[in-house]
């Protein structure tokens, strides 16, 4: 087994120990988005961790068309940024502002996640580093992302393990064509996703969920799953 490989075996779980499989258990019930971060350096060596891990992930078919771009030039964050912040003030908040608040959240816990997600439309570009998930080939399909997002989740568990900051947020894609060729996107070549990372300003915490009952069904939409 190769070097990279068996790395890749570590990130999935194959041959870990009890003790790093309940570690790798309690991040996911941890949160991994954070929006509010640090403009301080991270360190190559951790972002490359974060790919090699996002690599790790299925896809269909294996076909591995996944391409992943980094981003660290200010003057294309500020670009792809100011486009974010217009996406955020001329559709997303006006939604969310009048909104009820998620499943399972309280008011003001609602309005202090809306705050941080202002927070993010006006200083994402200020992350010192992005990665930009995209995917090779024909005319996105309703199931492109099955070959994409498995890997995002993986970079952000890892991001999280290695105590940076992250959060997944496809904002920019309202406004698809200016943002991608303002990435030098090649034809062909289409963005799922923007990953801002950085050292977070504040801390992990839990997090809050709806009750499996009120999701999980058996055998027929609506009716209850019987082990819950």
């Amino acid at each position: 087994m190769s070097r990279f490989n068996e790395r890749c075996s570590r990130w999935v779980g194959i041959g870990s120990s009890r003790l790093a499989i309940t570690g790798g258990i309690k991040r996911l019930t941890s949160p991994t988005s954070m929006r509010r971060l640090k403009p301080d350096p991270v360190p190559n060596q951790l972002i490359r961790e974060i790919l090699e891990a996002g690599v790790c992930a299925p896809s269909g078919g294996n076909m591995q068309r996944w391409r992943f771009l980094v981003i660290r030039d200010h003057k294309i964050k500020e670009t792809v940024g100011a486009l974010y912040k217009r996406a955020w003030d001329e559709r997303a908040a006006p939604r969310y502002q009048s909104s009820e608040p998620a499943p399972g959240m309280s008011r003001e816990r609602f309005l202090r996640l809306l705050d941080a997600a202002e927070y993010l439309a006006a200083h994402i570009h200020e992350a010192p580093v992005w990665i930009i998930p995209c995917l090779e080939g024909p005319t996105p399909m309703r199931t492109s992302g099955s070959s994409i997002y498995p890997a995002v989740q993986n970079m952000l568990l890892v991001a999280r393990a290695l105590g940076l900051g992250a959060t997944l947020t496809t904002l920019h894609l309202q406004f698809e064509k200016e943002a991608e060729a303002a990435l030098g996107l090649p034809p062909g070549v289409h963005s799922y996703a923007l990953l801002p990372i950085g050292y977070p300003m504040g801390r992990f915490g839990p997090v809050r969920r709806v009750p499996l009952a009120d999701v999980v069904y058996e055998d027929r939409w609506g009716q209850p799953f019987r082990y819950l």
